[in-house]
């Protein structure tokens, strides 16, 4: 007789690393910035599908997505994000808006977030999301908070049910 003994599981999945965004709070008037990404690197192919996962659903499903092309690695014109095909522009940048992702949800509408360079400091992290959505919320010694990482993402990828109309501080 073979006794068998039970072990851990012997593929444990790391921690997903948490998505660092803050989504601006809902107004009655639109706004220049929706909100503030700060992604761990310039790896598009890497970054792009975990910010993605960390959306509202309100936002729905983002088909496409505009860059700044000297700001990011190389990518395909296309690439496949939780279940859906999402198109990859990458243009050269506005002089009114040096780094910012364009999502586009057919039916639903555009959503600019401002792009903190992944190699900033906290520090720098906070005056640029202050700056971007007028938001100086107090921190440690009254500043503005950086990009905190969003909890992980839930079912379809997705974190939480707010959205647009119902849109609240992700930190």
């Amino acid at each position: 007789m073979i006794a068998t003994v039970p072990t851990a599981p012997s593929t444990l999945s790391p921690p997903l690393p948490l998505v660092r965004l803050r989504l601006a709070p809902h107004g009655a008037l639109p706004r220049r910035i929706d909100g503030v990404w700060w992604p761990y690197s310039r790896d598009l192919l890497t970054q792009l599908p975990k910010m993605l996962a960390a959306l509202p659903r309100a936002w729905g499903d983002i088909t496409g997505v505009t860059v700044d092309a000297a700001a990011w690695s190389a990518a395909p014109g296309r690439m496949f994000v939780a279940n859906q095909v999402v198109r990859l522009h990458k243009a050269p940048a506005s002089p009114h808006a040096p780094d910012r992702v364009v999502l586009l949800s057919p039916g639903l509408g555009r959503w600019d977030l401002q792009v903190i360079p992944p190699d900033a400091t906290e520090e720098a992290a906070a005056l640029l999301t202050a700056a971007a959505l007028d938001d100086r919320r107090p921190g440690a010694e009254g500043e503005a908070r950086p990009p905190a990482p969003t909890a992980a993402a839930g079912p379809r990828g997705r974190v939480g049910p707010t959205g647009r109309g119902t849109r609240a501080p992700r930190w």
